[in-house]
């Protein structure tokens, strides 16, 4: 049992892990008093079923030229990837109270010259499925087993040049390429139409059939619960399976809820953003820390 910034933790499950990874969200946000707290909080289970479960990747040798790549397209979710990396030893957890200060290498937007486990600096939106279909590609050409992962956000697949990956890396055979859509459905900002709000906040590309689109343009494609671990190592697993034999890059549909883990924050979209004042640090401590601990 340890105690980490005031959050009581026991072992090492995913489910405590991801509690840990989360508490880690919220509480440096409030810290450094700026970064995104919904897109984390939605995308926590799977950076760490991804990350303590299937990359091949190892702390000590981050530059390792056979590792598995990650690639966190939406860059805006950069704590949420930090807290991760540190509890897999990359860099220690303290240094996560240093996050997008001035001098610090845990910057707003991940940047692969600062911080050691990030392979491609992201943050300018739909740019990441490119990087990772030419890190495949050069794979496929250079004779290296290693997997590519990309992970973007479901307002993140608007951008057009997403799309232009999605037609493209099937023609390359890239079926050591897979793709996470962290689908939870929630925007900052939307669609002019509700007569009650400003705006409708759903994401459009959540009402699409994303399954059948990314079947039409050559993609092996699967649904699941991004908050269900079995889901999430079951369908890491299948994709990582179809790595040099099925000719095809995958994409894993993870349907989730946006500040999934925390009461206050869960399913609102103002949490986009925001910092969580002391008390409502109190109310995520008790929900995040280990209940056998507190007993």
């Amino acid at each position: 049992m340890s105690t980490v910034g005031g959050l009581v933790v026991e072992d090492t499950t995913l489910q405590k892990l991801a509690r840990r990874a989360r508490w880690h969200i919220i509480n440096t946000v409030a810290s450094s008093k700026a970064g995104h707290i919904g897109g984390p909080l939605s995308a926590t289970d799977l950076l760490v079923g991804l990350y303590f479960r299937q990359l091949r990747i190892d702390p000590a040798t981050p530059d390792d030229p056979d590792r598995d790549r990650f690639i966190l397209s939406k860059g805006h979710s950069a704590i949420g990837l930090y807290s991760v990396l540190a509890l897999r030893g990359f860099f220690p957890e303290e240094e996560l109270l240093t996050f997008d200060h001035g001098d610090s290498r845990l910057q707003g937007h991940p940047d692969m010259l600062l911080t050691p486990g990030v392979d491609s600096s992201t943050g300018s939106l739909g740019q990441g499925l490119a990087s990772g279909a030419g890190m495949a590609l050069a794979a496929k050409r250079l004779g290296k087993d290693f997997h590519t992962w990309v992970m973007v956000g479901d307002g993140e697949i608007e951008e057009g040049m997403i799309w232009e990956t999605v037609i493209s890396a099937p023609r390359f055979g890239l079926d050591n390429l897979t793709l996470i859509v962290d689908l939870n459905g929630l925007q900052q900002y939307g669609w002019p139409a509700a007569e009650t709000d400003r705006f409708d906040r759903s994401e459009p590309m959540g009402h699409v059939d994303l399954l059948a689109v990314f079947r039409g343009f050559g993609w092996d494609a699967a649904e699941i619960d991004g908050h269900d671990f079995d889901a999430i190592l079951h369908a890491y697993a299948a994709a990582d399976a179809q790595r040099g034999v099925s000719g095809k890059p995958s994409v894993i549909v993870a349907r989730t809820t946006k500040g999934n883990g925390i009461s206050f924050t869960r399913g609102v979209y103002k949490w986009h953003n925001g910092v969580a004042t002391p008390e409502q640090l109190e109310i995520a401590r008790g929900e995040l820390s280990d209940k056998e601990a507190n007993r």
